[in-house]
């Protein structure tokens, strides 16, 4: 039988192309989610919308069984099977915690209660949401050192705050495990190890849904605002899809309904928010790929690199902008240099007669072509210094893909993350020529 040949055979085989590429493998017949099904009926729960898939480049996920319109809602999960503090302090940890002092946070107490039912095995009512649950994480508390290193310098500095927030939260908890001790044959130290809590936390971290503070005096002050939402919380987040979530008080369901359409067969999305892909990696893991949030951050020693160093105003110009809260968030996006970062270059480049000037730059007053000139060229230096810091951490990564096959996947994940900076970089380039070009055509015009 020959192929088709003409317009309409092309057009049904890259269609036949495309759904191929997005659509998911069914994984509901796997015994893990038969399991979890089985237990979410029992606590009046069954799903008609969406079945667990497999999908190319997001992985585990939920597809529709059918098309989804606008406004529907996509799932509505009971009460009865959420995993929120109430369910810890009904279990058998509940006195123990009531008589913990100081109180024990909202927080130690799901992570206990994980790491105690992962303990319990089969004898866990929750063992089939603790079975699909990840065996492992990749925030970067969780990734080798020497992966870390490889981070951009703010996000390398947020992972190491990250990683001691972590250790710290283990060492101040041991006291309460302790504590817990009659409820187990085994040591309990080798039951609540580091390696155990950091799996519950980035469990918590990662898959917690949001819901209403609540204030019971067994606890400490920390905000009471995570749920983890058996399920729900396999879908994977998009940042082009807009999403409405919250626990609805009449129904007693955490529900989720969609703002946007979805056809048959199609992974579904939620929107963890509108977060840049460093921030993603941190609290999530992952790195969303042309992620409309995702930018390249400038940071102080960055900022001033190419700017004299004769300039005696320097310092007070630094000190203005930290003032008025301009020397943080300064970004290069895929529309260019932000506003932001333009400002601060543009009173950082004022001249010794112009200084006067430095409110009116804050308000986006232009002061001189000298200084918008200026401001450009210092931006563009920037941005070309970055796009051969991000081509040699490339290159580094690729090398270090060849020796260290044990770290691949870690490196693959930050390797993604430059590679999408880099894209950023690349077209932020292009607009910085653009918006010099102005200059140029005055500069040839005048001569």
């Amino acid at each position: 039988m020959k192929m088709g040949r003409g317009r309409t055979s092309r057009i049904r085989r890259r269609k036949v192309f495309r759904s191929s590429v997005s659509r998911g493998v069914n994984e509901s017949y796997k015994p893990e989610f038969i399991e979890l099904k089985k237990w979410l009926k029992d606590r009046k729960f069954e799903d008609t919308n969406l079945i667990p898939a497999c999908f190319p480049g997001t992985g585990r996920g939920l597809m529709s069984k059918t098309s989804l319109q606008e406004g529907q809602v996509i799932i509505s999960l009971p009460e009865s099977c959420l995993l929120t503090t109430d369910t810890v302090i009904r279990s058998y940890l509940g006195a123990y915690i009531a008589k913990w002092r100081p109180p024990p946070s909202p927080l130690l107490a799901l992570c206990t209660f994980l790491v105690s039912e992962k303990h319990a095995g089969d004898q866990s009512v929750w063992k089939p949401y603790l079975e699909i649950l990840p065996k492992a994480y990749t925030c970067p508390v969780c990734l080798e050192p020497e992966v870390v290193n490889l981070f951009p310098k703010p996000l390398r500095a947020k992972a190491e705050e990250q990683r001691a927030r972590v250790r710290e939260f283990f060492s101040s908890s041991r006291g309460f495990f302790s504590s817990l001790q009659p409820l187990f044959s085994e040591a309990v130290g080798s039951i609540f190890s580091y390696r155990a809590l950091l799996w519950a936390w980035c469990t918590v971290n990662t898959r917690a849904v949001y819901v209403k503070p609540r204030r019971r005096r067994c606890f400490s002050a920390e905000p009471d605002t995570c749920a983890l939402a058996p399920y729900l919380d396999l879908l994977n987040h998009s940042p082009r899809v807009q999403v409405e979530a919250a626990f609805n008080e009449e129904t007693r369901c955490y529900e989720i309904r969609t703002a946007s359409s979805c056809r048959k067969h199609e992974e579904v999305f939620i929107c963890y928010g509108p977060h840049d892909n460093q921030r993603l990696l941190l609290e999530y893991g992952f790195v969303s790929i042309h992620n409309p949030h995702a930018c390249v951050y400038v940071s102080e020693d960055i900022l001033v690199k190419y700017l004299p160093s004769t300039d005696k105003q320097m310092n007070k110009k630094i000190s203005i902008l930290k003032d008025h809260d301009f020397i943080e968030n300064l970004t290069f996006g895929w529309d260019g240099p932000s506003w932001r970062l333009l400002t601060a270059l543009k009173l950082l480049c004022l001249e010794a007669e112009e200084f006067t000037c430095w409110k009116k730059i804050l308000l986006g007053e232009i002061i001189s072509d000298t200084n918008e000139k200026r401001s450009l060229d210092i931006a563009q230096k920037i941005c070309h210094y970055f796009i051969e810091e991000t081509n040699a951490v490339l290159q580094k990564v690729s090398h270090m893909k060849d020796e260290e096959v044990a770290s691949v996947n870690q490196l693959t994940l930050v390797e993604t993350l430059w590679t999408e900076e880099l894209k950023i970089l690349q077209a932020s380039a292009l607009i910085l020529n653009s918006l010099q070009t102005p200059f140029r055509s005055r500069k040839s015009f005048v001569n």
